[in-house]
């Protein structure tokens, strides 16, 4: 009952914090107050366990309550401060990364102090008027409670005397972490379901916008004749990011009835469009955030190889060969080339002897050309802040049509005048690749989605095919972009994150406790749990991706809380224990809490692991990582330490836990 009161208490709490920070409710925040409800009930299990423990010992009366939660309040604070600094790191994050997980740091950050807060001001108060005396005379262990403690007394005698047996379940566990790191497909975000997808279109090269409309409405009939389809936008020069596009691309918005059976239903729409509306072509069809990601970052697919070389011609070439090269990878699909056609131009070649004869030069000849058909800024004028180029063209009927151009006159040195045909030779050239350059570089972009597989063993193969002899000629090199490069900038990031919380955990411990060996000692057990981390994420089918590096980040802090609240214990025994027997008590002691800790934070995080409701996928990795850190736990922060413990008391066990 004191748990029901406590924990909705705190969230309605952290929602007015949050509230008062300006932010609000979505994906993001929503998914950090449901992860927090675990670690919250955390702090009300534990403390209340003691409160109990201590009415046990002591009787009941509210002294003894409010002595308990003083006895109490160091481990406490030291183990709430261990689950809140490893979000200190966060706040440095930039890019897609940081615009994510500021805003579920801040949530859970602000939620686990107000739930330690609770904890030590409003439950003792709590727990003074609701505990009876009924309370304080009930032993706190039942049957079951009393044989496992009994069984886990007995393994911890066999292991003080042999402590070289505990690596008979360390060493399988990091051998499996070891296995399950190379298993485990690598992504960037989380697939997810939010109940509609964004379509992008492109017309070809120089369609009008009336022949684009036409086109478009052909798309519109397919989406209103599909019966899962609720609603619809379109949007034709711009894109969901923002960003400014050609006049022949947009895309669609599309949101449907239900989300179940989407892939299918994008699918069939795909298939219509290809069969029914010849003339567009459907790019891609993504989630709306993964669209929104994809266009602010400028990398709209996960595969993005930048073919760079000095010849355009041989660029043209040789992307189609790269193309069909990487066709053959499995789990590459939709496979593009990079070359847009710009549609016809007209190749103007000058007979140097005709110009010569005629007074002028080629370079002369361009110049002109030049100022006729793209016109010559003049001047400039000032309009607000903006200043504006004035530009001097020739009249739009002069440029319109081959034959005007073929008669445009040229003016010689001497002032007579010639027209174009008379010097030049002009010839339509159809099928024009469009010209593209990155960094001032000719470039072309062959790019493909990746389907049913990991990023980091699709881009393997995508290097090795790219190694491959004669494919890429001499003075021709290649990059790698796409979301494959905002994932490995994200995981860097994250990697330097998850250093640096380990880090500021290990520099908390020396700070409270004052002793190298025991901080050593207790971030051991954390360490070791990203093992389990990555044997939760292969057995759980999930990816390694940006949620799950953080939820293995704040495992850290969890375990460390749990060996905190364990050393704790052990401090406390220790004046009256020989330290063999101290660290085992310890142990007998904190079972019940830390079973009880365990399983309540893995039954909240439960129904984000399974996916269960609309945009849960985003924390679902999240959920998974967590758990699999919980499950490893127990045995790791019971068992492991207390004999790393042992090893390291082993000198001077009086100065070590005083």
């Amino acid at each position: 009952m004191i748990a029901l009161l406590v924990v909705p208490g705190v969230l309605a709490a952290a929602s007015a914090l949050l509230y008062a920070l300006g932010m609000s409710f979505n994906i993001m925040t929503l998914g950090g107050m449901a992860a927090a409800v675990g670690l919250i009930i955390d702090d009300v299990i534990v403390m209340l366990e003691h409160l109990v423990r201590r009415l046990i010992q002591q009787g009941h009366g509210p002294r003894t309550v409010l002595d308990a939660a003083r006895e109490f309040t160091q481990p406490l604070a030291g183990s709430s401060t261990a689950t809140v600094i490893i979000f200190v790191p966060l706040a440095f994050l930039s890019g897609v990364t940081g615009a994510f997980f500021k805003a579920l740091a801040l949530t859970m950050a602000t939620s686990l102090i107000i739930s330690f807060l609770f904890a030590w001001l409003a439950l003792p108060l709590i727990a003074a008027r609701l505990l009876g005396p009924k309370d304080a005379q009930h032993d706190a262990g039942g049957r079951i409670t009393r044989a496992t403690q009994q069984v886990y007394r007995r393994l911890m005698q066999g292991l003080m005397r042999r402590p070289l047996w505990l690596l008979a379940g360390l060493i399988p566990l990091l051998v499996a972490g070891a296995i399950a790191f190379e298993h485990v497909p690598s992504g960037f975000m989380p697939q997810m379901n939010e109940g509609g997808f964004v379509l992008d279109y492109q017309t070809p090269p120089g369609t009008s916008l009336a022949e684009t409309d036409r086109l478009l409405d052909q798309v519109a009939h397919i989406l209103r004749t599909t019966p899962q389809v609720d609603t619809w936008s379109r949007r034709t020069g711009t894109q969901l990011g923002g960003g400014v596009t050609e006049a022949n691309q947009g895309d669609f918005f599309v949101r449907l009835k239900s989300p179940r059976g989407q892939q299918a239903v994008m699918d069939r729409i795909a298939r219509r469009i290809r069969d029914d509306v010849p003339g567009l072509t459907v790019q891609d069809m993504n989630q709306p955030m993964q669209d929104l990601i994809g266009d602010l970052t400028g990398s709209p697919r996960p595969v993005v190889i930048r073919l760079f070389g000095d010849d355009w011609q041989q660029l043209v070439k040789l992307a189609p060969k790269v193309a069909a090269r990487i066709r053959q990878i499995r789990g590459l699909k939709e496979v593009q080339d990079g070359l847009v056609i710009a549609g016809d131009a007209l190749n103007i070649r000058v007979d140097r002897v005709k110009a010569a004869l005629e007074g002028l030069t080629p370079a002369a000849v361009t110049a002109q050309l030049d100022a006729y058909l793209s016109g010559v800024v003049t001047t400039h004028i000032q309009q607000g802040e903006q200043i504006i180029g004035v530009r001097v063209w020739t009249a739009e009927g002069l440029r319109q049509s081959r034959h005007r151009i073929e008669h445009l006159l040229l003016r010689a040195p001497d002032g007579h005048q010639v027209p174009l045909s008379r010097i030049a030779t002009i010839r339509r050239v159809t099928g024009v690749p469009e010209i593209t350059r990155y960094d001032l570089k000719p470039m072309v972009a062959v790019s493909a989605r990746i389907e049913g597989r990991g990023y980091g063993g699709a881009i393997a193969q995508v290097r090795q095919a790219l190694a491959a002899p004669g494919l890429l000629p001499k003075h021709v090199y290649y990059t790698l972009g796409g979301l494959y490069k905002q994932q490995q900038i994200a995981f860097h990031a994250l990697g330097l994150v998850f250093a640096a919380a380990a880090a500021l955990l290990f520099l908390a411990l020396l700070f409270q406790y004052e002793r190298f060996r025991v901080a050593l000692a207790i971030i051991s057990a954390p360490l070791l749990a990203v093992s389990g981390v990555f044997v939760g994420l292969w057995i759980g089918g999930q990816t390694l991706n940006i949620t799950a590096l953080m939820g293995m980040t704040m495992i850290l802090g969890i375990v460390t809380e749990v060996a905190i609240f364990y050393f704790s214990e052990l401090v406390l025994l220790s004046a009256s224990l020989p330290p063999a027997e101290a660290l085992i008590e310890a142990g007998v002691n904190r079972l019940r809490p830390i079973a009880m800790t365990t399983l309540a934070a893995i039954l909240a995080l439960l129904p984000l692991a399974l996916g269960i409701g609309q945009g849960s996928a985003m924390q679902q990795p999240l959920a998974v990582a967590i758990i699999a850190g919980l499950v490893v736990q127990m045995p790791l922060v019971l068992i492991a330490v207390p004999v790393i413990f042992r090893r390291v008391l082993r000198a001077r066990p009086e100065e070590l836990l005083s």
